[in-house]
């Protein structure tokens, strides 16, 4: 009983890191969250688990590609701290 208990549950915990949304031509796609600590570079790009990520204006935008079309990532995706690879941090 035990173990057909655990299989749901630890299928909840996985999908609640992950962000599904539609695609153009129809279907789903599933978009990781971001770490915790993230640190862009001076074009405000990051890239994790085969997504690229824009930093501007102080929302994360997401493609699947880095010319791609951008959506808007939901806060709940977002990085709790952003930081600016190479800039001074006084």
């Amino acid at each position: 009983m035990q173990s057909k208990v655990i299989v749901p549950v630890f299928s909840l915990i996985l999908l609640s890191a992950c962000m599904v949304a539609p695609t153009r031509g129809g279907g789903l796609q599933i978009i990781p969250i971001l770490p915790t600590i993230v640190e862009v570079d001076t074009d405000n790009y990051y890239a994790h688990g085969g997504y690229h990520y824009f930093y501007t204006g102080d929302r994360w935008y997401y493609s699947s590609s880095r010319g791609g079309q951008r959506s808007e990532l939901p806060r709940s995706h977002w990085p709790r701290e952003t930081r600016r690879h190479g800039w001074d941090r006084r």
